[in-house]
């Protein structure tokens, strides 16, 4: 199939594209390269572009025969989110418009749609299933929320057929090491971590150490890159196979881990010991975020397989070490 990727040369983008070439897919990359690098997208023909473009976007799914989209691209940081409102619900949700609305004019079905945990706010209960009612308490996680719904609101018109991944914490690198987290500036904690333990200089931030967890300090579900990778592309498989016309999946590992556990995870690892200073919580962070991956299992035949703290960390540290 003729597939565009937005955010293709991002992080989570760049190595769904890889899966999809490796599975036969002719893939064309739709990015302004404002978070990411042109030298990311090397799994796919690079259109430089951006969401509020509308017009140079409906003509790329035209021009290019694209038969379904894959979109990434969005702004991601929950921090900025709370700073900059205007700036996500414009880029993230105008922006998703933008796009459904060019699905819509050249007659394409099949959307993949990047969402996230974030949707979920402070959940019910961990793990979390996909029927977890949804109340954000970050603009960035109302953003993508309000993506979802766009969907789905023309999914059961019977204009589309959508799947939503609800992702958890993304993270590790590719084993072959031919890509990484690498944003700019970094944000994310498991590359902040390993700057830390390679640059006794770099002091890291941890941001509470007063939730009611164990050791005090929030809990992330950390799923490999490379299984986010793998769950896209089957994603795209089981809904053309299925004809649903609207699904949402959880994709994590099941398991959560501290920031203090992954701080000694990458200490092991490195033979290095991370320096941090605690600071006060970050407005939007909630203290549990584990995935009930179940769904995703049964259906989508899906299998985590790299998806535990050693192999992330293991992964994300020799590609770390490789590029800089």
């Amino acid at each position: 199939m003729n597939i565009l990727v937005t955010g293709g040369a991002g992080y989570i983008g760049s190595m769904t594209c890889k899966e999809l070439v490796k599975r036969g897919h002719r893939v064309f990359v739709y990015d302004n390269l404002t978070n990411s690098k042109a030298a990311h997208a090397k799994w796919g023909e690079l259109i430089v572009g951006d969401l509020l473009e509308k017009e140079k976007l409906t003509q790329t799914l035209q021009v290019n025969k694209i038969e379904a989209v894959f979109h990434f691209a969005a702004l991601i940081e929950v921090g900025e989110s709370a700073k900059f409102p205007d700036k996500f619900y414009l880029n993230n949700v105008v922006g998703t418009a933008n796009l459904l609305e060019g699905m819509l004019q050249t007659k394409i079905k099949h959307i993949v749609f990047s969402s996230s945990c974030a949707t979920y706010g402070n959940a019910e209960k961990n793990p979390i299933t996909e029927d977890n009612s949804q109340h954000p308490v970050s603009v960035y996680g109302q953003t993508k929320l309000d993506g979802e719904k766009m969907i789905h609101a023309l999914a059961t018109q019977g204009k589309l057929c959508g799947i939503v991944l609800r992702y958890f914490n993304a993270a590790g690198a590719d084993v072959n090491g031919e890509a990484g987290e690498c944003h700019d500036p970094e944000t994310h904690l498991l590359p902040l971590v390993i700057r830390a333990a390679r640059d006794q200089g770099f002091t890291l931030k941890v941001f509470g150490t007063d939730y009611p967890t164990a050791d005090g300090t929030c809990i992330r579900d950390y799923t490999h890159v490379s299984d986010l990778a793998v769950a896209h592309a089957n994603s795209l498989e089981w809904s053309i196979k299925s004809k649903a016309p609207f699904e949402a999946f959880n994709l994590g590992s099941g398991k959560g881990s501290s920031v203090l556990e992954v701080i000694r995870a990458v200490e092991t690892f490195m033979g290095a010991k991370v320096k941090y200073e605690v600071q006060v919580r970050r407005e939007g962070d909630v203290e549990i975020l584990v995935a009930d991956i179940a769904k995703a299992r049964s259906l989508l035949n899906w299998d985590p397989k790299l998806s535990n703290l050693e192999t992330v960390v293991r992964t994300a540290c020799a590609w770390h070490s490789q590029s800089y």
